[in-house]
């Protein structure tokens, strides 16, 4: 394991209170359950979450909930315009607790709208609104390249 891996594992140490092998044996159980995919990069060991299991929606779902991004997404996709997807980026996609949502937007936004919105939301869920539109074409680009992601809203 380079340190890279290492780093992150503890990070993961430090939310939880775990050690970095108990993770370790619970991100692999979590692998054998069908709830997580991995694929190897350089010498890292990627996990993703399987949003192809049955339980993927209710856990999503949780989540959504847990960091209040439900609220937002519900009242705000049908007035911004016509976005084609948001997707959730940062810490809190990579399941670590953050005073900041980071978003990706693509499609066709009201960019007014936007702005009036997240000085709302923020002050309704006490946490910082960090907001990146893409265009169509970085879009494409940067749907395969978000890092972790979490799709959150799709117009298809």
């Amino acid at each position: 394991m380079n340190s890279s891996n290492t780093a992150y594992l503890r990070n993961l140490e430090a939310e939880f209170g775990e050690s970095t092998n108990s993770i370790r044996l619970e991100l692999n159980k979590f692998e054998e359950s069908g709830l997580l995919n991995s694929y190897s990069e350089s010498n890292k060991k990627i996990f993703k979450a399987n949003t192809k299991h049955p339980l993927y929606p209710e856990i999503n779902s949780i989540i959504r909930k847990y960091v209040g991004i439900d609220r937002i997404i519900d009242s705000i996709v049908s007035k911004l315009g016509e976005p084609d997807h948001v997707w959730l980026v940062g810490n809190l996609a990579r399941g670590l607790n953050s005073d900041t949502i980071e978003l990706k937007i693509s499609g066709n936004v009201d960019k007014d709208y936007l702005e009036e919105l997240v000085q709302k939301v923020e002050k309704t869920i006490n946490k910082k609104l960090k907001i990146e539109l893409l265009s169509e074409v970085e879009s494409l680009v940067d749907s395969n390249k978000l890092e972790p992601s979490l799709l959150l809203w799709s117009k298809a």
